[in-house]
């Protein structure tokens, strides 16, 4: 006998509460990741040896699914009198095994996996797989569409003079053709399957061991979208695929079992235990969790042992009677009874129909005589699943119902996951063109996820930061005049004694020439991951020998023939990352927040000027705030009066990054000649050496200076602002200075 429960007299059983039902948010980040060159989505370059032994895969897959193996087999005895060079091109691919394409996804995703450690950001890991996913969702339509042409090809070969061996060659093609969407489906799932090895494999475990357990388990929802059953599939809706792993839906507009109409049963359902205010999302979320049915209906099964038992049981006669009510059930039966007669009937007979034959008379006889007109089919196992659906009762009926909550959900789960998945899909750009790979590669937003050994470019190669260096040429226009008036050639002349000497100094310092107009040479040294590190100091050098260069051709040219000389101003900017490009055609232009602060930087006020010239003394940089009301209190670039007249300005963020590269030491200097702001002593003077070469060192003095507020009208000085401007030092008084110093301090000693 059942054990009875024991109760106080008068004491009614404890009804047990509802189950608190999981959640589920299905979602997928990207963040900390570069958007590519359209700025909306992230370039991604895969591996090329991982791409052809997965496009030599699915070809296999397809051949294979296809049952045109033996047709191909004649490609291949027709292609071995030909060279290698005009065979098949997937003939070549095929020479690689299932066991290598395999061993290949795993490579790639444990390579990727490792990367994102490195770099402390799982959305890279994150990002290989969406790349690999979207490129077999794509490419298996592609080697479909490549074996169907194959096999055209090879039918034109038998059109003339074996007519009989061509007509069964092109019924085979034409059913190739009709079972595309079958053919598809058993690719993806044999897609699928391997994803899902390598990942209970390998990657799983190599996640958990790199990032920890909380981390793994934290984004084990965004894992989960690529081991869906769907995720190969086109919209999720698939008949057979649904008959193996869920449950086969109604699809017609007419069917009462469709998906759409089934949610708002669930729907339904789940307000009627919890509240007609339960939010649609929250809704959404427990549908989410397959787990939940079990939790609320159990599996069918009488079991009267304990109170949360008999609640579930309950439960489940309600949910059987919702899906009478809404003329559900039988569609329900006949889901789970028809997946045996699939592989039996399909793809002769409409999955739905034969589903449908299973409820309707009509609809059955109809199916009876399909089956009739095959010949070779027996409408025995037909005639057995219309019994087995209209004898399903009582204890059968739960254990159904049962079973399709749980089943629905996690076919409801699933298509979220791949809806979730869709979308991520969207954000990932495959760049195959090389033009567009190289320039989101310059443009450091190119993504690439190559397999250990794939010949690609060092870590080193990373641009980190960069500088800009620009040379302005001062009064250009009035230069030009001058020598045309004189019957001289300014373009020769900007030529030899500019131009040309500063390309011989490119090499020398890493330089790269960014722009060159008429009156101006814009340069560029890239600090890349793993070199030395000395963008700034080897800037401020190759700047010191530009003026060099000027000054001495100037002099030459005064002593032989009178010509005017050449009068510059440089500045150089440090930017903390590397700088973008666009294309123009072959052409690689910079975009660099830098270049236009190196041209104010080396910029010159014609008012400064007037007054700068006769007072500058040993310095060749100086950068004024006007105290004429007109600008705030701050200096600000805009409010900046600056002069440069053969002298080397550089920007705050460079002097820092110059107090990194090489030791500056404060300098202790009296010049005979100096300026009246220099009296003032609201300036240092630093001093270093700069690596060249392995045994060649440049010096460099370098001036931290206070801007001064002044009147515009004779630059008198106001007072003191809080900013300061900084200048590499030209004059040969100032570093003749530091040699008498040294001379006389090795004298001391």
């Amino acid at each position: 006998m059942p054990r009875i429960p024991f109760f106080r007299l008068g004491q009614a059983p404890e009804t047990p509460g509802l189950p608190a039902l999981a959640e589920s948010a299905l979602s997928i980040s990207l963040e900390g990741l570069s958007v590519g060159v359209d700025n909306l989505r992230h370039d991604v370059a895969l591996s090329p040896r991982f791409l052809d032994a997965a496009r030599a895969q699915m070809a296999r897959l397809v051949v294979r699914h296809g049952e045109v193996e033996g047709l191909l087999a004649a490609e291949a005895a027709a292609t071995t009198s030909v060279p290698s060079w005009m065979r098949p091109q997937v003939l070549a691919g095929a020479k690689s095994e299932p066991t290598d394409w395999k061993s290949l996804l795993a490579q790639l995703h444990l390579t990727a996996l490792k990367r994102s450690k490195r770099e402390e950001k799982i959305s890279l890991d994150l990002l290989a797989r969406l790349a690999v996913v979207k490129f077999l969702r794509a490419e298996m339509n592609l080697q479909f569409a490549q074996v169907l042409e194959r096999c055209r090809i090879l039918l034109k070969s038998y059109d003339d003079g074996r007519p009989r061996k061509a007509l069964e060659y092109r019924e085979h093609v034409a059913s190739f053709q009709v079972r595309k969407k079958i053919i598809l489906r058993k690719v993806g799932q044999d897609l699928f399957l391997t994803l899902r090895e390598i990942e209970k494999e390998s990657l799983a475990r190599t996640r958990r061991s790199l990032f920890g357990e909380d981390a793994a388990n934290a984004g084990s929802d965004s894992y989960a979208l690529f081991v869906n059953r769907l995720v190969f599939s086109e919209d999720g809706r698939d008949d057979y695929l649904c008959a193996e792993h869920y449950v086969m839906l109604g699809n017609w507009d007419r069917d009462p079992d469709r998906y759409g109409r089934i949610r708002e049963v669930v729907s339904a359902f789940l307000r009627s235990l919890y509240g007609d205010a339960t939010s649609g999302e929250t809704i959404d979320a427990w549908m989410s969790v397959p787990e939940n049915a079990h939790l609320l209906v159990g599996s069918g099964t009488s079991d009267d042992s304990t109170a949360e038992a008999r609640a579930r049981e309950e439960r489940l006669t309600s949910w059987v009677r919702l899906l009478e009510d809404e003329q559900v059930m039988e569609h329900v039966i006949a889901s789970y009874f028809v997946v045996p007669l699939l592989s039996e009937y399909s793809p002769r007979i409409n999955a739905q129909q034969l589903k449908n034959a299973l409820l309707s008379r009509p609809e059955c006889d109809r199916v009876e005589r399909l089956i009739q007109e095959h010949g070779k089919l027996s409408p025995n196992s037909l005639y057995a699943a219309v019994g087995k659906v209209a004898s399903c009762r009582g204890t059968e009926r739960n254990k159904v119902a049962a079973r399709f909550l749980q089943d629905f959900l996690r076919y409801h789960r699933d298509l979220r996951r791949l809806e979730t998945l869709h979308g991520a899909l969207d954000t990932v750009n495959l760049v195959a063109n090389e033009r567009m790979r190289e320039l989101s590669r310059v443009n450091g937003t190119l993504y690439e996820f190559m397999l250990p050994d794939d010949q690609q470019k060092p870590d080193s190669e990373r641009v980190l930061r960069h500088v800009v260096l620009k040379a302005d040429v001062r009064d250009s226009t009035r230069l030009t005049q001058t020598m045309m008036e004189k019957g001289l050639n300014p373009a020769s002349y900007f030529s030899l004694n500019f131009y040309d000497p500063v390309n011989k100094l490119l090499a020398k310092y890493g330089a790269v020439k960014v722009f060159l107009e008429g009156d101006a040479i814009i340069l560029a040294i890239l600090e890349r991951e793993g070199g030395p590190g000395l963008a700034v100091s080897r800037a401020c050098v190759l700047a010191r020998e530009i003026i060099e260069i000027v000054r001495g051709y100037n002099q030459l040219l005064q002593q032989r023939s009178g010509m005017p000389g050449l009068e510059l101003g440089v500045g150089i900017t440090l930017q903390e990352s590397a700088p973008l490009y666009l294309m123009d055609g072959e052409r690689q232009i910079m975009i660099s927040e830098a270049l236009n602060k190196s041209d104010r930087l080396s910029s010159c006020n014609k008012r400064a000027r007037k007054v700068m010239d006769a007072l500058a003394g040993p310095f060749h940089v100086y950068a004024f705030q006007a105290s004429d009301g007109a600008h705030a209190a701050d200096s600000t670039e805009d409010s900046i009066i600056s002069y440069n007249l053969g002298g080397i300005r550089m920007n705050e963020a460079a002097f820092r990054k110059l107090q990194q590269e090489i030791t500056l030491q404060p300098l202790q200097v009296k010049f005979s000649a100096s300026s009246p702001l220099s009296d003032k002593g609201e300036y240092r003077l630093l001093s270093g050496q700069v690596p060249v070469d392995r045994d060649i060192f440049r010096k460099v003095v370098v001036r931290e200076s206070r801007v001064p507020r002044i009147d515009p009208k004779d630059f008198s000085v106001q007072g003191w602002t809080e900013s300061s401007y900084y200048e590499v030092c030209t004059d040969p008084a100032i570093y003749a200075a530091l040699e008498k110093k040294k001379a006389a301090k090795t004298a001391g000693s």
